[in-house]
């Protein structure tokens, strides 16, 4: 073999290794939201009072983005954008809700974490103070809001199916 043949060889593998090696970092980079993957998708609830429906897709490597609806009759009742944002090793739980907050982004910082559930926590948020996402089947999910609201604790929970 000639010199130059190993010179090419050697440094295709030194390139190859490093690139690879900076997929295979990014990757992992983003594991905590990777073990939200379950939550992609649409989701749905028809109550009495209206129908809630949520829908999440994939922006990029590190943030997941969401819609909620609460729809009465024709009418929009609630809108709120979300977003699932890691930064490092934290994960944060963003919405957006029109009409509330002067329409800015209120930010919940992930408290625990197993692959079932996700409890998202801003303690001085006025309510509510905690988000839980649980998975409770394959096509099942539970949202639930939970806090102080006028003194007193106050919890939501909302199950919706996949559409």
């Amino acid at each position: 073999m000639n010199k130059s043949f190993l010179k090419t060889a050697t440094l295709f593998l030194i390139f190859t290794s490093i690139s690879c090696k900076d997929k295979i970092g990014n990757a992992s980079k983003y594991e905590k939201l990777g073990t939200m993957d379950w939550l992609l998708g649409n989701w749905e609830n028809k109550l009495p009072e209206g129908d809630l429906s949520e829908s999440w897709e994939k922006k990029d490597d590190s943030t997941f983005v969401g819609h909620s609806y609460f729809i009465k009759e024709k009418y929009t009742i609630s809108f709120e954008s979300i977003e699932l944002l890691q930064k490092g090793e934290e994960l944060f739980y963003i919405p957006t809700v029109k009409g509330q907050n002067n329409d800015k982004p209120v930010s919940f910082k992930l408290i625990t974490a197993t692959a079932m559930e996700f409890t998202f926590e801003n303690s001085s948020h006025d309510y509510p103070q905690k988000i839980v996402y649980k998975k409770a089947g394959p096509n099942d999910l539970i949202v639930a809001f939970s806090g102080t609201q006028q003194g007193k604790a106050s919890t939501e929970s909302y199950p919706m199916k996949r559409k």
